[in-house]
């Protein structure tokens, strides 16, 4: 037995003491055919540094193998050593059979640093010398996919399909393609391709692709069929619970959606949208105590949810708990930029509790950000009016009337002002 397989023997009985022992022979005596082959099998057991040793002690004598060279450049990524990789790939012999490989490898490497257009070049290149290669070709489709590049995605997929190429490296063809249709907002079309992934193998994500597409494509039950379907599957899948209350929201099954917000809380106790979801569904159905507790929990994660802080407000002016508003709105105007909404709600709920001052001060500020919003300037118009600041209010009412020069109420109002 050579001391390659008695070092490999020594690994699986756990003796690692006396395979490093071995390992030390292996470099001394064996021979080159019997280092590649221990370099191959030490590299997919996970033991790179001695690959490496191996694959450099082999470069050195045959430094014409490309193979040797990509080889050796696969181990230095897995080692984090993406920098020496690369340099060694940029000398690769372009006339070598595996400089396509060599290009494939660094086209990885540019990508991971974000370096898409030099990562192109290198597929590109690649791409030119072996035409018919499905990999370089999936390759491309994934580099257009992540750069959200998705109708050149969509074509490269499609020719992949067309030559018959379903699954490239264990990934599936249509669910790839799935995926750059949806985001390309081509919903229906994604569909079918979804379909066909999972009649090939039910993943959960694809699945969870299928019926987020699904809701997008606002073929609601759909959504919610295979939302439920991939939660019977996995119900620590935490994305489904968002969207199927979502989509349960769209079909008017009100109470189905709390509880599908409720269930999502129970698996992720620190998701604000399920929170807010459940609040706003609860509102809907006139539970307005449930409605705040929820609410309030969403804003006690997030104290800048403005989303949730404008919903509970409409709830407290409804209940006339102004006091509560103005709470509120100190909580979500803390750090300066708050939705002007925020400063709008301020200066009614003053309004409101005869704060006057503080009321018209926060008008002023508001006025500042919703000078075009009609609804505004007439609250604040009326509101000057009652404050005797008639100057004001006249102005106020005549910009209005640019944007409606026909409106009756403005045009007597700014008539009795002008009095």
């Amino acid at each position: 037995m050579s001391y390659a397989q008695q070092m490999l023997e020594s690994l699986q009985k756990g003796d690692d003491k006396k395979a490093f022992s071995l390992f030390k022979k292996v470099q001394s005596f064996s021979t080159d055919e019997e280092r590649f082959s221990l370099a191959e099998q030490l590299y997919n057991l996970g033991f790179l540094e001695e690959a490496r040793t191996l694959y450099e002690r082999l470069l050195a004598a045959y430094p014409e193998e490309g193979e040797l060279c990509v080889l050796l450049a696969e181990v230095l990524v897995d080692m984090d050593k993406e920098e020496e990789a690369m340099l060694l790939l940029e000398q690769f012999d372009q006339t070598d059979e595996y400089y396509p490989r060599a290009l494939l490898l660094l086209a990885d490497l540019y990508q991971m640093q974000g370096l898409y257009e030099v990562s192109e070049q290198k597929l590109q290149a690649a791409n030119r010398l072996l035409p018919e290669e499905p990999v370089i070709q999936f390759a491309l489709a994934e580099l257009y996919l992540e750069q959200g590049k998705f109708l050149e995605a969509v074509r490269y997929y499609k020719g992949l399909l067309a030559d018959g190429n379903e699954e490239i490296a264990g990934i599936s063809t249509h669910q790839r393609l799935a995926e750059a249709l949806s985001a390309g907002g081509a919903f229906e079309e994604s569909l079918g391709h979804y379909e066909r992934a999972l009649e090939n193998n039910l993943e959960i994500n694809t699945l969870f692709g299928y019926a987020f597409t699904a809701f997008q494509a606002g073929f609601y039950q759909t959504a919610i069929g295979k939302f439920n379907e991939l939660k019977a599957l996995d119900p620590d899948y935490h994305s489904i619970y968002l969207y199927l209350a979502k989509a349960y929201e769209r079909e008017e099954e009100l109470e189905k959606g709390v509880e599908a917000a409720k269930e999502g809380i129970r698996h992720d106790e620190f998701q604000k949208e399920l929170y807010f979801i459940a609040g706003k569904l609860s509102l809907k159905l006139g539970k307005e105590g449930e409605a705040e507790e929820f609410l309030r929990s969403a804003l006690a994660l997030d104290p800048e949810f403005s989303e949730a802080g404008l919903t509970l407000n409409k709830l407290l002016f409804h209940q006339e708990r102004y006091e509560d508003v103005l709470e509120i709105t100190a909580l979500l105007k803390k750090d300066g930029e708050a939705d002007p909404q925020f400063i709008w709600d301020e200066a009614k709920a003053c309004s409101e509790l005869e704060e006057y001052k503080q009321a018209l001060n926060a008008y002023e500020e508001a006025y500042n950000f919703l000078k075009e919003n009609v609804h505004f300037l007439e609250e604040y118009g009326f509101f000057l009016m009652e404050e005797g600041k008639r100057k004001k209010a006249l102005q106020v009412f005549q910009h209005l009337l640019k944007n409606d020069p026909a409106n009756e109420e403005w045009l007597l109002l700014i008539e009795r002002l002008q009095d």
